[in-house]
């Protein structure tokens, strides 16, 4: 079979090499390199490039003067290959007539000077706004760190045509077209570099002004964070740590709190997201796809500030330092954030290994996380070196009790009616988080379902009580696990296409309809999923709406998503798409044999070992007793305490 890798999450960003001498070594290969491929005319595009084309020259004249300001090359190929390829940039890629077919002009035929996503006239237009935000940081950049690298001429004509960038930018065209905030905060960001550098007061109050007004009034709110829009909605994986990088500069520049403010709340909205391993996936432009050097400096930075090892974050290692779309060649695309990064000391923040770390939407400790969405619901366990996603069933999302109905119709019991409440508890060795959550069955009747979640650092236990008598006695009622979804291998993720037994011939999870039947261990990845009643494997039917299908088995998630989206071309929402996905494959536990009377109670356990798991439960006054193999837990009753907190106990054994 054909082997499936998720094409941008690769390894964590805080294990690149970012000791003085390792980005020495980087910039001066990346300045060799592109000194070597500069055309005769100057040009320092990378010819395998198609878009993202207008910034491309003037972000590698930009490294060059990093180079040459840092003083670890000032010889006179490296002056001689500047000044060609910023003369290429003035003479070539500053276009000053509109682009045919531009629908975002407030000033026709203005003259202002902009750079071209697509060089050709006419060829997506839409793209030129985010081309000139990059092209103008860049050209701040070079203005900052080349003086007596360019020419006085050179200076003087690239310091009218930045002026002109931010005209154009906040006159000519509508600000931030594509309704994307990361764009939006990096024009934000420029403008106030650019009034900076020329004592332009104007300048920083317009950028000021921008930024409250068009985005900050804009921002969203999830999980209780306010985060900036993109595309219509507010997280998005690849999006967010490139907003914190803008945001990062934009404070070192300005020193205004705002940015920190903001920068904050995305960075905790990110300790939330983040699995133990750095790996998450949803937004509305990109669902999986991860950043490279754009993100570093922003998750660096304010990694630092909320402690918290936002480093974990898998980034793409293609785009480990600066940008490059032919492997191992500076394309230029987003130097400014490798300028950025190089002239930031900032040193990554590590939260000691064997403290767990709790926040209202997640527990993890050491390799072993699960995060819970906004309702609270588990949509992300891993382990093993192994990804959980939530499974889908009748369109309904989540990991957690499923019941189904004897007409057919299923209930996944996830949703809740009314205020979720939780507990965290930590104990030498281990970590706790019990959820109670309020659901209403198809017959109108409320009932508590509580999910406990305790690690020891390589397991993730997850434990599930409910009152079976509130549920009718005819319904088949088990507990829906998750989908294996993506394992490391190396530096690199690939996608879960077979699981077994142990010692067992793979199962093939897109064959249509397959079932697989377990005696309680299912292995996927690295990964073991225990349980102490049997497990099994339904597979969805034939069907683009169905994962993993015949159809999709090749694809990724955010495929999936892209697909199934508003726009067939990719830019409809993939966090639409996903939710129009009608089914997963279904990992299906059975309650644990002996259940207190009247309760059902589940148990799974999610690591590196594949033994089952010697599980009880027992019905005492206070609520459910249960017993693992390390350690015992009182779940309290779910009415909770004398403030209806929720009661739980941890101990070790």
């Amino acid at each position: 079979m054909t082997p499936v890798y998720l094409p941008s999450q690769h390894a964590s960003v805080h294990d690149l090499p970012d000791d003085p001498e390792s980005l020495r070594a980087a910039l001066a290969d990346a300045v060799a390199t592109v000194i070597a491929r500069q055309s005769p005319d100057g040009n320092f595009e990378d010819p395998a490039a198609d878009d993202d084309v207008g910034d491309m020259s003037l972000g590698v004249v930009s490294l060059l003067c990093l180079a040459w300001h840092r003083g670890d090359r000032r010889d006179t190929e490296l002056v001689a290959a500047a000044r060609r390829g910023l003369d290429f940039v003035l003479a070539h890629r500053i276009f000053r007539t509109d682009n045919p077919g531009e629908l975002f002009y407030r000033i026709r035929d203005s003259g202002l000077p902009y750079a071209r996503y697509v060089l050709a006239a006419g060829e997506h237009p839409f793209g030129d706004w985010p081309s000139t935000v990059w092209a103008m940081l860049h050209a701040v950049n070079v203005l900052e760190l080349g003086q007596g690298l360019c020419t006085r001429s050179q200076y003087a004509e690239l310091t009218e045509v930045t002026r002109g960038f931010w005209h154009w930018l906040t006159e000519a065209s509508l600000f931030n077209p594509q309704q994307t905030a990361n764009q939006a905060i990096g024009a934000v960001a420029a403008g106030l570099a650019l009034g900076r550098l020329l004592a332009d007061q104007s300048i920083v109050d317009k950028a000021m002004s921008l930024y409250h007004n068009e985005v900050r009034a804009a921002c969203v709110t999830d999980r209780g964070f306010r985060l900036p829009v993109e595309h219509g909605a507010g997280h998005d994986q690849n999006y967010l740590p490139i907003s914190l990088t803008f945001l990062a500069r934009a404070y070192q520049i300005s020193g205004q709190e705002c940015f920190l403010q903001d920068g904050d709340e995305i960075a905790r909205h990110l300790e939330c997201r983040l699995s133990a391993r750095g790996f998450d996936y949803g937004g509305p432009r990109y669902s999986e796809q991860h950043c490279g050097c754009e993100g570093m400096l922003g998750l660096r930075f304010f990694g630092n500030r909320i402690e918290a090892d936002l480093g974990r974050y898998l980034g793409d290692r293609r785009v480990a330092y600066y940008c490059a779309t032919t492997p191992g060649v500076p394309s230029g695309h987003f130097a400014f954030t490798t300028v950025w990064f190089y002239q930031d000391d900032h040193k990554w923040y590590r939260h000691p290994a064997d403290d767990p770390v709790s926040t209202p939407y997640s527990l993890r400790h050491g390799r072993v996380s699960v995060s819970l969405t906004e309702q609270l619901t588990p949509y992300l366990i891993d382990a093993a070196g192994t990804a959980v996603i939530e499974s889908v069933v009748d369109h309904q999302h989540g990991i957690g009790p499923l019941v189904r109905y004897p007409d057919g119709e299923s209930l996944l019991l996830v949703r809740p009616l009314g205020p979720v409440r939780t507990r965290d508890v930590a104990i030498t060795g281990l970590a706790g988080k019990l959820v109670t959550k309020p659901v209403v069955t198809r017959d109108q009747v409320m009932l508590a379902v509580q999910h406990l979640y305790v690690s020891d650092g390589d397991r993730m236990y997850v434990v599930a009580v409910l009152d079976r008598s509130a549920l009718p006695a005819d319904v088949d009622l088990t507990f829906l696990a998750g989908l294996p979804y993506a394992a490391e291998e190396g530096e690199r993720q690939h996608k879960i296409l077979t699981v077994s037994e142990p010692d067992a011939t793979p199962f093939d999870l897109g064959s249509p309809g397959e079932v697989l039947a377990t005696k309680g261990i299912l292995l996927a990845g690295g990964l073991a999923i225990s349980g102490s009643a049997p497990l099994r494997v339904v597979n969805p039917p034939a069907g683009r709406e169905y994962v993993n299908s015949p159809e999709t088995i090749g694809l990724t998630q955010e495929q999936v998503a892209f697909a199934l989206g508003d726009d067939p071309r990719g830019y409809g929402n993939p966090d639409h798409g996903w939710h129009r996905v009608a089914q997963t494959n279904h990992v299906l536990a059975d309650p644990i044999p002996e259940t207190p009377h009247g309760r059902a109670v589940f148990a799974l356990c999610y690591g590196p070992d594949p033994n089952p798991i010697a599980l009880t439960a027992e019905a005492i006054e206070e609520g459910v007793l249960v017993r693992a193999p390390g350690f015992v837990a009182l779940i309290g009753h779910p009415a909770g305490d004398e403030h209806g907190d929720p009661i739980l106990l941890l101990s070790a054994r």
